[in-house]
């Protein structure tokens, strides 16, 4: 068994946990979030979109790593060997409709793969809630001031 793909694995996973923390804590990325009537921010939409874009890289590697370990993804129902660019799309791609809709079921994960779809799943799911939240609590501090 090669260690390199795990220790690897390990760093994504430690880098994706410390962005989306900081994130919601508010140490990336500062931004003079304020509430103003009901504008479209566009500072506000360039931070979610490198949050978002953040996650689906990282997932994707991970997706990618793990496919150095056996067969992590199944296209159509079918086992299939692809080359390492056909792989990294693949990955990325899942880890996009994972994140952004739940999936297509065009591609499904197979064994730990399912585990980690499920949790980028969650966390799409809960990353534009806690960035709204973030938003009024920062709108309601600059209005308290």
């Amino acid at each position: 068994m090669n260690i390199i793909p795990w220790f690897i694995f390990v760093i994504v996973c430690i880098l994706i946990f410390i962005s989306i923390h900081a994130f919601i804590r508010g140490g990336i990325f500062p931004t003079r979030m304020e509430m103003q009537d009901s504008r479209f921010s566009g500072e506000l939409f360039i931070v979610l979109l490198i949050i978002y874009s953040l996650v689906i890289i990282g997932f994707g590697m991970l997706y990618f790593i793990l496919s150095f370990q056996g067969i992590i993804l199944v296209e159509g129902g079918e086992l299939r060997e692809v080359n390492i660019v056909g792989s990294i799309i693949h990955s990325m791609y899942f880890s996009g409709v994972t994140l952004l809709t739940i999936g297509y079921g065009d591609i499904t994960p197979i064994g730990i793969g399912r585990f980690i779809a499920l949790i980028e799943a969650l966390i799409g799911y809960v990353l534009p809630t806690a960035f709204v939240m973030r938003l009024f609590q920062t709108g309601s501090r600059s209005r308290d001031k």
